[in-house]
């Protein structure tokens, strides 16, 4: 049992069902295999209602009412997982109170039948997916291989404007490449996030939505969004909130 079950790990693992089912989400992965250490307990008990053909038949179902629910995409199967758990208390009450299932195998599967749920309400999915930040290096090999834009003769370049805020006495990079309606991938998601919060957010709330980023960089990039005139802020240090312009 223990080479079949090593081998079905491996399948569920398999690249393609990895990428194409759990669009390469490890969690999601541990998910469907706790719904299938489930399924396989309730499989084992199924024997215990055979005076009850109904509850025989809803316990069978259940079963495979799990397996299929872990496979949906995250929202369906959080929902469906909850709906078949719930029918699974019930119907392991009414198997307990009708003297069919003892009630240490009725607490067993209960106890994990409510971790599942546990593990169903904490899944928090992936929202943002940031692309990698072009190195100077990658940047510079762009910028050569782009024509350079020659002004016109008789149209001489116009001053650029100095820095609004004290301390920037050179041009704001950041400012310049907003007004072209170019952001770089962070500031991008980073805008989304304070689209959906008119609220206000603050930089923890940023973090939550957005992985693999340090809060000191958020914090950075939401400066730089406010020398841009896009994002301003309230508040001061823990407290600071902020909103999109």
């Amino acid at each position: 049992m223990r080479d079949k079950d090593a081998h079905n790990d491996d399948f569920v693992l398999e690249k393609s069902i990895f990428s194409n089912i759990f669009e390469r989400d490890i969690k999601r992965v541990y998910i469907y295999k706790k719904a299938e250490r489930l399924a396989k307990a309730i499989h084992l008990i199924a024997p215990a209602f055979v005076d009850s053909a109904s509850l025989r038949n809803r316990v069978d179902s259940i079963a495979i009412g799990l397996v299929d629910a872990a496979i949906r995409p995250p929202v369906a199967a959080r929902a469906a997982l909850s709906r078949e758990l719930l029918a699974l208390s019930s119907v392991l009450s009414i198997a307990r109170t009708g003297g069919m299932l003892s009630s240490m195998n009725a607490e067993l599967i209960a106890r994990e039948a409510h971790l599942l749920l546990q593990e169903v309400a904490a899944y928090e999915e992936p929202r943002l997916f940031l692309d990698d930040v072009p190195s100077l290096a990658e940047i510079a090999k762009r910028a050569g291989k782009e024509p350079v834009a020659r002004p016109h003769a008789s149209a001489p370049e116009k001053p650029r404007a100095a820095a609004a805020s004290k301390g920037h006495g050179k041009d704001n990079p950041i400012k310049d490449t907003y007004a072209d309606g170019k952001l770089h991938g962070r500031q991008e998601a980073i805008l989304e996030v304070l689209r959906g919060r008119p609220e206000g957010a603050g930089i923890k709330d940023v973090s939550t939505v957005i992985r693999n980023v340090s809060e000191k960089t958020i914090q950075r990039e939401l400066m730089a969004l406010i020398d841009a005139g896009v994002v301003r802020k309230e508040g001061e240090r823990r407290w600071s909130t902020y909103y999109i312009v």
